[in-house]
């Protein structure tokens, strides 16, 4: 076994721990804390493989923005336990279900029948003027430049549909009417009174 290998098994077995430590958190911080050194030992698995690319955009977008972003999110939200956790106990059957036909579904699609090593082989090294970035644009956007672009325009639609989620028609906002401001005249808003004074006014 080389340096390599035990490197691979070390980030693999962190990377586990921090995933189940993740799911199984209490805490909603410290799970978006666990899931952070989750998608590090990821990125650590990518550079292995020569992927820094893939490597340096999960760093930086999931974890330095995606992630940042939950953070803030889950702070800043006042979230009543003992209704979040009566809500966790009446969707734990339906969710163990769902569960258990992700993992079924995973099992069969990333089984070693299909990624063991007597199908595939070792990735091969590259030298220095190799740049997965290059190969990664090449496949992206020719082979699989359908997909790409049906993946963007379903991304656009999540936006739109979580802004319209968000957005809530309450009486008590205040809204700016613009034809209303500008048709607006002076004896609409301004109002002339005499007042008389009385006897004991000097």
């Amino acid at each position: 076994m080389n340096s390599e290998q035990i490197i691979f098994y070390i980030l693999s077995f962190w990377f586990i721990v921090s995933s189940l430590a993740m799911i199984f958190s209490r805490n909603a911080a410290k799970a978006v804390l666990f899931l952070v050194l989750a998608f590090f030992n990821a990125a650590s698995i990518w550079i292995l493989l020569e992927a820094e690319f893939l490597a340096i955009t999960l760093i930086l977008v999931y974890v330095g923005a995606v992630m940042v972003l939950f953070l803030f999110v889950i702070k800043m939200l006042n979230i009543d336990k003992s209704t979040l956790r009566a809500k966790f106990t009446g969707y734990l059957p339906l969710g163990l279900i769902v569960a258990a036909i992700i993992v079924a579904e995973m099992s069969l699609v990333l089984g070693a029948n299909q990624f063991g090593l007597d199908v595939f082989s070792s990735p091969e090294r590259h030298g220095m003027d190799y740049s997965n970035i290059t190969v990664l644009a090449m496949q992206l956007y020719t082979t699989y430049v359908y997909p790409f672009e049906l993946a963007a325009v379903l991304l656009l639609i999540a936006i739109i549909a979580a802004i319209t989620l968000v957005y809530r028609n309450e009486t008590s906002r205040k809204k700016q009417s613009i034809s209303e401001q500008v048709n607006v005249q002076a004896k609409d808003r301004v109002r002339l009174v005499s007042i008389t004074p009385s006897k004991g006014d000097k």
